[in-house]
């Protein structure tokens, strides 16, 4: 039996960590084992202690709690080394990515080797419209400073087999914040791994503060943008 392990990053998510992770256990496919890993950054609502206290009696909800060298990408990093699953599935911890998806996502996964959830794919959307609009224009910027086919190259919610990320420079990967994943998109592909997007409806946050700041990860993810593609050409040249 294939195993997945959900990677759950949260920093301040008690509002909605405990009826997501009950939305996932509901959406993993009968034939598949899991296991949970929500990896929090010391959250200072308690997030972690919230989930190892509800989910004592179930141990394939994993609670990590990091204290040091703390960040999103970090995040995510600890939870794929921690991971026993033979594939990965990459969300974020708010609702947006719904859980309803985790189904498709695996089924095209055993045909794709990086399957992405798309809002700008045909058949995806955004429920925050002025949202979608926002990082609709921004991804075509990144797609002509990046020269790459894919549509949603900030979405981040993802599946791929551990045995694959792990063939990936995770060093020059996993720091910062989303940008993470269209590194992670670039370094897939020149390992030649096959890439895919499905349509996905990110929806609105349902509980908690978001802790997006778009004027200043406009600006990171522009300077990010650049220095891979600065990286890129230096490697042909």
């Amino acid at each position: 039996m294939t195993k997945v392990s959900v990677i759950l990053p949260t920093y301040n998510e008690a509002g909605n960590i405990i009826d997501l992770v009950n939305a996932i256990i509901q959406q993993i496919p009968r034939d598949y084992d899991y296991e949970i890993i929500v990896v929090d950054d010391n959250s200072p609502d308690n997030t972690h202690g919230l989930v190892r206290e509800t989910f004592q009696t179930n141990p394939k909800v994993v609670p990590v709690l990091r204290t040091i060298d703390r960040g999103f990408a970090k995040s995510i990093r600890e939870g794929i080394e921690r991971a026993s699953g033979d594939r990965i599935v990459v969300m974020d911890t708010d609702f947006t990515h719904d859980p309803a998806e985790i189904p498709r996502l695996l089924h095209v996964g055993e045909v794709y080797d990086i399957v992405s959830g798309s809002r700008f794919c045909p058949g995806g959307n955004m429920q925050d419209v002025k949202h979608y609009i926002a990082s609709m224009l921004y991804n075509w910027i990144l797609r002509v400073v990046l020269r790459t086919q894919v549509q949603d190259n900030l979405g981040g919610y993802f599946t791929i087999r551990k045995p694959d990320i792990l063939r990936l420079p995770l060093d020059g990967i996993f720091f910062g914040y989303g940008e993470y994943f269209f590194r992670l998109i670039h370094h897939g592909q020149r390992q030649g791994m096959s890439i895919v997007e499905i349509p996905a409806v990110y929806r609105t946050r349902k509980a908690g503060t978001s802790k997006s700041n778009f004027g200043k990860f406009l600006f990171t993810y522009t300077v990010a943008a650049i220095r891979l593609k600065r990286e890129r050409t230096r490697a042909k040249g």
